[in-house]
């Protein structure tokens, strides 16, 4: 008998779908939003985080053409800098108070917090059917990236993940080459970043230190358990290797340097994920490094497909006072193997990139955002750009290119063009991404065998305590 599916379920068939037609020009012509704003009305904007990348994220959103009215930061100096640039915009400390007081006067919100107030920031306001723009990785945890989705669905509201790589013609470009079979049929994929750049692998250090002056801890912590502030360690930027707060290297980084290979190579849901190898285990933190092993099903007429991703700064992460010495980063699986061609054309393996294996060629992006891309057909020792490439010349533009990122947000609120990040997309790519973070911490070594559209492993039922978590009373989504 079929296993029940939730009502937040899709199955691969409907997301391959999805995803071939958010790549075609067709869905950029189909409005289906629920309430478009009208080329020429004005939309009021609340901004959730305004201090780091939300410093950048308000700014566009004032130069699209959005009404401002209110800003929230838990740090009043963050606030009295950015009120400089938004006198009128009341401002708030809370993002709950703010949802609350200003529902009925807010059209949009964009959500720029850490990892793990982001899913509670833009679930309550999609509630309330404002349009969100949430910066990656989208959310923290399986769930409430399945929320979010169907929330966008549901309400029909305008939404885009902060990945600005989406909007680069490069990576569209580079899936329309993958996708007319320039390379053949893909059979592995490797990813590699040097994050992370910040403190993790340690215990967390005991005491507390008084709260900074402006600062409301309680509106940090937010959904998470309650700790003790200690200086330097958590905020403001080395939250993103702890479990509570952040989503270590792979969800930091791999919404922009997974995004065009899941785009081009249809990934839907893995059927199998596996830690295979991580530095160090710590209770709390990521590890300084780990290896990643993603196993993709036939899909669409793609043969199987394995992926591995591998994060490590071969310098190691920061030193945090007390905690214990470095070990050396373990050896991960070369890509050396496989990557020769990577080698003779740049010297060495860049600090991050993807390369993508395909019966008859490569592609290769040592981009971040996946902004440049290399191809290398079987035969050839080096990779030649692109653009330079014979075998890239004849591939049709069949994806429209972006008038910018921020402004493909503002164009789905206003006629409805769909944003090329919008939730239906990068709710799904985020929610795989987190499966590599959930396979780490059920540990080393153990298969994940995946249900994607019930979100369970069949073999491994600890798996099911990090795929959602239980928001601190008060903070529920």
């Amino acid at each position: 008998m079929e296993k029940h599916r939730p009502h937040t379920s899709l199955n691969r068939r409907q997301f391959l779908t999805r995803t071939t037609a958010a790549v075609g020009a067709a869905s950029f012509a189909f409005p289906y939003i629920g309430h478009v704003q009208g080329a020429n009305d004005r939309i009021n904007i609340a901004c959730i985080g305004v201090g780091g990348k939300g410093d950048s994220d308000s700014s566009d959103a004032a130069n699209c053409g959005g009404n401002i009215v209110a800003i929230c930061d838990i740090d009043q100096g963050t606030l009295d800098r950015k009120g400089k640039q938004f006198s009128k915009a009341k401002q708030y400390r809370d993002y709950r108070k703010l949802l609350d007081e200003m529902g009925k006067e807010i059209d949009a919100v964009t959500v720029s917090t850490p990892d793990h107030n982001h899913g509670v920031a833009a679930i309550r306001a999609m509630k309330m059917g404002k349009h969100c723009f949430c910066q990656k990785p989208l959310v923290q945890n399986v769930k409430e990236a399945r929320i979010m989705r169907q929330l966008a669905t549901e309400k029909k509201l305008a939404t885009q993940m902060g990945n600005q790589g989406s909007a680069e013609s490069g990576l569209r470009r580079a899936v329309e080459v993958i996708q007319a079979g320039v390379i053949g049929k893909p059979i592995e994929l490797h990813v590699w970043s040097n994050r992370p750049v910040w403190p993790q692998g340690y215990d967390r250090p005991a005491g507390e230190d008084p709260v900074p002056d402006g600062v409301d801890w309680d509106a940090w912590i937010g959904p998470a358990a309650m700790r003790p502030y200690k200086k330097g360690i958590y905020h403001s930027f080395a939250w993103r290797g702890w479990y509570e707060f952040g989503t270590g290297a792979l969800g930091d980084m791999a919404c922009h340097t997974v995004n065009m290979p899941f785009r081009a190579l249809k990934l839907g849901y893995p059927t199998l994920v596996e830690c295979e190898l991580a530095s160090r285990v710590y209770p709390e933190t990521f590890p300084e490094t780990s290896r990643i092993r993603f196993e993709f099903p036939e899909r669409e007429g793609l043969p199987p497909l394995k992926f591995w991703w591998y994060d490590g700064n071969p310098n190691g992460t920061p030193a945090v006072p007390g905690a214990p010495a470095r070990e050396k980063i373990r050896p991960l699986r070369p890509v050396a193997e496989v990557a020769k061609e990577i080698i003779a054309t740049q010297g060495g393996l860049p600090g991050s990139g993807a390369l993508i294996v395909g019966e008859k060629g490569k592609v290769f992006s040592p981009d971040d955002y996946g902004a440049q891309f290399y191809l290398a057909m079987k035969g050839e020792d080096e990779f030649k750009s692109s653009g330079q490439h014979e075998a890239c010349k004849d591939v049709p533009q069949s994806i429209p290119r972006s008038p910018g990122h921020m402004q493909e947000w503002f164009r789905m609120m206003k006629d409805g063009t769909p944003a090329y990040s919008n939730f239906d997309i990068a709710a799904y790519l985020t929610e795989i991404i987190l499966l590599g973070c959930v396979a780490l911490r059920v540990g080393e070594g153990y298969r994940m065998e995946w249900d994607g559209p019930n979100m369970t492993s069949p073999n491994l039922p600890q798996a099911a305590t990090f795929v959602s978590r239980n928001n601190r009373a008060g903070w529920e989504a």
